[in-house]
């Protein structure tokens, strides 16, 4: 199967994202972007909030951090007692403002509009055969193929209409609708991507019913975590109170590990389990597999901290904050005129030399992708003067991109789909590398009941899906 180039980009564009609903509170807008600023760390290129008085349903989507789009001024724009939101990192398509979310459309159903965390694994598909019936595409997000398919379905009703649209679309999902006066969300089969559900208590009127991709966002807002939307329901939220329902069978559960290896915040907690557990487990694990005689552990941060928690306390060697990450790089920025090696990492993060110097470090992160930052980092290590610099990863080798939803670059990309860990080890100038084994971090997330994905690590996929133009069977994941 050998697809055109612009085919093949649009399957690889997949939708890192955070999403926020919220129904039944009269400062719906203030609330969905309190959400999303929680949830920034989803999505760092635009963000968008969609909201409804009754009649209408306002937008705003730019290009742009969530602070710096929705000023006072803006979200006055957005009247009404629900709202939707959405913050997005695209991998891949056009970084331009007609690609931000929330998606919105008039047809016979009424106004919605519509929010996506995934991937849709069959969207060139749907997407070529809804152009050769006549549909028109504003952008390249596979996201506006369910606003099509919406549109075009001839059931009568909304809730109809998405499950119309929810039996004939693949891959990962976690989606928010807003109609003119109601919430509508859904999960795929398999529960790829997290969609937490919660109440906020407003004095004097029924409790508001909020949706998200992490629980940090409910924290922020007061609200309190009830539970997960489940795979394959629809959860429906207007004036007639709440409905939930099946709109498919769920299918063999394939929540995405990488959520708790890296994604996720660690004051989350994802897939009903607390992120910030699972990572320091991942430690433990990890300084049990792969010890080393050293003098300090030192966290990669933000990501390797609760990792190297883990590490230190399981080896008894003390942790040190000897790297200072930057949290105020922006998007863009200027670089010197004269070439200075390995300046983006430097931007980013600073060394405490006086930490490292004449010290045995084992360094602790959460993963190596291409590799090249962490040889730019472990240099960073060495020439702030340690002696010995040993890269702890807290999960496996990344053998293989994720086709539902996660930034991970394409197969020939992944230095450890074409190199073995000494290989690789001698790529990034550590004197030791050790990786978390698989058992381990099945282990770190309590999975005795087989319900994470872990294809980026094993190369079997949960579903059907083309990877680098061979396409493989439906598998069962690992």
């Amino acid at each position: 199967m050998v697809h055109s180039e612009e085919e093949t980009q649009f399957d690889k564009f997949h939708e890192e994202c955070g999403v926020f609903a919220l129904y039944g509170h009269a400062e719906a807008a203030n609330l969905v972007y309190l959400g999303l600023y929680a949830l920034q760390h989803r999505g760092q290129e635009s963000a968008g909030i969609a909201s409804s008085d009754g009649r209408k349903i306002h937008n705003v989507r730019k290009m742009g951090h969530v602070a710096e789009i929705f000023t006072p001024e803006v979200l006055n724009e957005l009247p009404g007692s629900l709202a939707i939101g959405h913050t997005r990192y695209s991998t891949a398509g056009d970084t331009i403002v007609r690609n931000a979310q929330p998606l919105s459309v008039a047809c016979s159903k009424g106004q919605v509009a519509v929010a996506h965390n995934g991937n849709l694994t069959n969207a060139i598909e749907l997407r070529r055969e809804l152009e050769e019936d006549g549909s028109i595409f504003q952008s390249t997000s596979d996201t506006e193929v369910i606003l099509h398919l919406v549109a075009r379905s001839r059931e009568r009703t909304l809730p109809g209409a998405l499950r119309d649209a929810l039996l004939q679309i693949e891959g990962a999902f976690s989606l928010v609708f807003l109609a003119q006066d109601r919430i509508i969300v859904a999960r795929d089969p398999h529960g790829f991507r997290p969609l937490a559900m919660g109440r906020l208590e407003v004095e004097g009127q029924p409790a508001a019913i909020v949706f998200a991709s992490e629980t940090c966002a409910f924290d922020l807002i007061g609200a309190t975590y009830t539970g997960d939307v489940e795979p394959g329901e629809m959860v429906i939220v207007g004036p007639d109170g709440i409905r939930r329902e099946r709109y498919t069978l769920p299918e063999a559960p394939a929540h995405c590990v990488f959520e708790h290896v890296y994604f996720s915040r660690p004051d989350s907690v994802v897939f009903g389990k607390p992120v910030a557990e699972s990572r320091e487990r991942m430690g433990r694990l990890l300084a049990r597999e792969h010890p080393v005689d050293a003098d300090v552990v030192v966290p990669v941060p933000d990501s390797g901290v609760a990792a190297a928690i883990g590490y230190s306390s399981e080896s008894e060697i003390p942790y040190r904050q000897a790297l200072i990450r930057n949290h105020y790089v922006g998007r863009t920025f200027i670089e010197p005129s004269q070439a200075i090696r390995d300046f983006g990492v430097k931007l980013k993060l600073n060394p405490v030399r006086h930490l490292l110097e004449g010290k045995r470090v084992i360094l602790v992160d959460d993963s190596i992708v291409r590799g090249t930052t962490s040889r730019k980092i472990v240099r960073m290590v060495r020439n702030a003067g340690a002696s010995e610099v040993h890269l702890r990863i807290s999960c496996p080798p990344t053998i293989s991109p994720c086709y539902y939803g996660v930034d991970t670059p394409s197969l020939h990309e992944l230095i450890a789909a074409k190199y073995d860990i000494k290989q690789i080890e001698e790529y990034v100038e550590a004197d030791s590398l050790a990786y978390l084994s698989l058992e381990s971090l099945r282990e770190s997330v309590k999975d005795s009941d087989h319900r994470f994905c872990y294809a980026c690590y094993t190369g079997k996929y949960p579903t059907l899906v083309q990877i680098d133009e061979i396409v493989m069977a439906k598998t069962g994941c690992c």
